[in-house]
């Protein structure tokens, strides 16, 4: 398929790396929803995405035209914490193999979707992509922002090295069907949805956050990112990331508990 922006053929192999996860699913709803025929993707008991081998022969045998890496080892404040080096290694080797393999099997175009934890902790609000590495990060979840911004230099790194028409972009925080409502590895919203909707089960008369209240959060519903990572595929060619969220921010707690 010949690199031209633009409405992508609906007869293009799309692989959603990582589709039956929150975002990976709600981009192959999209994408069937727009009418592309041709999806392919494989779920981590079929496909470990951390083996090199497995993932260059599934590139291998599919050969798409497309590929959205929506894959990655994710949790929230709570399981980033415990497991920096889980969230560094894997995500670093998810990123790697798959890049690699797209490289070497000429894919025309590719979006590597990261996350707003990739900016510093104190970045100004609200925040741009020119915040990228101009401070330090989040303690919390420094392991896995690292991952995600190498993934973002691989990137560009391609880009200039190898004319490959790749894009980065980073989501804000994310909600909807298919989400994890796990009180300990969750994400923000879907953490406190839990608690809210357990404390007025349970007839309680508060719910406990962390956090000072004052921090502020943006919040994106999944089928909206989904729809602007088609928009950016067939739209958008430029080095580094791109922001994707909604631009207005709601009062919450550091954190889902």
């Amino acid at each position: 398929m010949p690199h031209a922006l633009g409405r992508l053929p609906r007869d293009a192999t799309v692989y959603v790396a990582g589709h039956g996860g929150l975002v990976g699913s709600a981009i192959v709803r999209h994408l069937r929803r727009e009418g592309f025929t041709r999806i392919v993707g494989a779920r981590s008991a079929e496909l470990d995405l951390r083996d090199t081998a497995a993932t260059r022969a599934f590139v291998e045998r599919e050969r798409p035209d497309v590929v959205v890496i929506a894959a990655a080892k994710v949790g929230g404040i709570l399981a980033n914490s415990r497991y920096p080096v889980e969230f560094l290694a894997d995500n670093l080797r998810i990123q790697l193999n798959l890049l690699q393999a797209a490289h070497e099997f000429d894919v025309e175009r590719l979006l590597f979707l990261g996350s707003s934890c990739i900016y510093p902790k104190f970045a100004p609000q609200p925040i741009s992509e020119s915040s990228l590495l101009t401070g330090p990060l989040e303690p919390t979840n420094d392991a896995y922002a690292v991952a995600k911004i190498a993934g973002i230099t691989q990137i560009d790194a391609l880009r200039r090295q190898y004319g490959r028409h790749w894009i980065s972009a980073m989501p804000t925080n994310l909600y909807g069907p298919g989400d994890n409502f796990d009180l300990e590895n969750s994400h923000v919203l879907p953490a406190l949805m839990r608690k809210y909707h357990e404390a007025v089960v349970r007839g309680d008369g508060e719910v406990v956050v962390w956090g000072t209240g004052t921090p502020r959060r943006e919040f994106l519903h999944v089928d909206d990112l989904a729809a602007a990572c088609l928009f950016l595929l067939e739209h958008y060619d430029e080095p580094g990331p791109i922001n994707v969220g909604v631009g207005r921010t709601c009062g919450s707690g550091s954190s889902p508990r």
